[in-house]
């Protein structure tokens, strides 16, 4: 309990990062109800990207019984996700039959350590799909420091990509492909939130911003071609050009998040 307490601090106090064994991994805060106090309890977990949804698995190191966290939400599935930028109401489902089995694979495949954790135990490891019913707006004091939020996080999970296009070998992974898509889906979701809500807010509060404002929707067509260009390497499970295409992505957002941050930052928290 002392060290999941130790992990939950540092990662409120740095957006979601968190060193030592979770250093560059993917981790959230999971807050469930306790089924018979009632009690809030927070664990960190590890988790799946899976598009509009994430995955936690019930592993608890291979023990003998579920972690208390999964009967909490077997009880009441209503639990609260702190990714590091938002908190936010979901809805927790465990997965059962074919597509519970498809999940499992995806994980193995991409993390063997889950399959040792089946192998010392006779229950079978559960996988619970968790879906955003409700939410805020980022964890941030200004909306300058909103946008910092966002795009740093963005940073992170290609960042965790990358490596694990580079360790993928000569094979693309489901798991692999998938956590590429929903990064895609992301960007594309965010920068259509930007072009059609806050650039124009800006645009109408400080018309000088107008030339900025156009080179940055030009940079969101561009990225949207790369988008659609890795999607399409996707498509042809094409290890090879995904490494090319997810450098080339990479440095070309980073550039533009840059550029963004530099102009819009001062006129957002003005």
């Amino acid at each position: 309990m002392d060290f999941n307490q130790q992990v939950i601090d540092e990662f409120r106090a740095n957006a979601g990062r968190v060193g030592g064994p979770f250093e560059g991994g993917r981790l959230i805060l999971l807050t469930t109800t306790g089924a018979r106090s009632g009690t809030r309890h927070t664990n960190p977990l590890g988790y799946l990207p899976d598009g509009d949804r994430i995955l936690v698995i019930g592993s608890a190191g291979g023990a003998p019984r579920h972690p208390d966290w999964f009967h909490n939400l077997v009880a009441d599935p209503v639990v609260q996700v702190e990714d590091g930028v938002f908190t936010y109401d979901a809805k927790a489902t465990v997965l059962d039959g074919p597509e519970r089995d498809e999940m499992w694979a995806r994980a193995v495949e991409s993390d063997p350590g889950w399959a040792e954790y089946q192998a010392k135990t006779t229950r079978q490891i559960p996988v619970v799909a968790l879906t955003q019913i409700a939410g805020g707006p980022p964890n941030a004091s200004s909306w300058g420091a909103a946008l910092k939020l966002v795009h740093d996080a963005f940073r992170r999970e290609l960042a965790t990509i990358r490596r694990e296009v580079a360790a993928s070998g000569s094979s693309l992974g489901a798991q692999l492909k998938v956590n590429c898509l929903t990064a895609c889906q992301g960007l594309r979701l965010h920068h259509t939130a930007e072009g059609g809500g806050m650039f124009l807010m800006l645009r109408d509060r400080f018309p000088d911003l107008a030339p900025t404002l156009d080179r940055l929707d030009q940079e969101h067509e561009s990225i949207a071609a790369l988008l659609t260009g890795l999607q399409q390497t996707l498509d042809r499970n094409d290890v090879t050009t995904l490494r090319a295409d997810v450098d080339r992505l990479i440095g070309e957002l980073e550039a533009h998040l840059a550029y963004e941050e530099e102009q819009l930052i001062p006129f957002l928290d003005a």
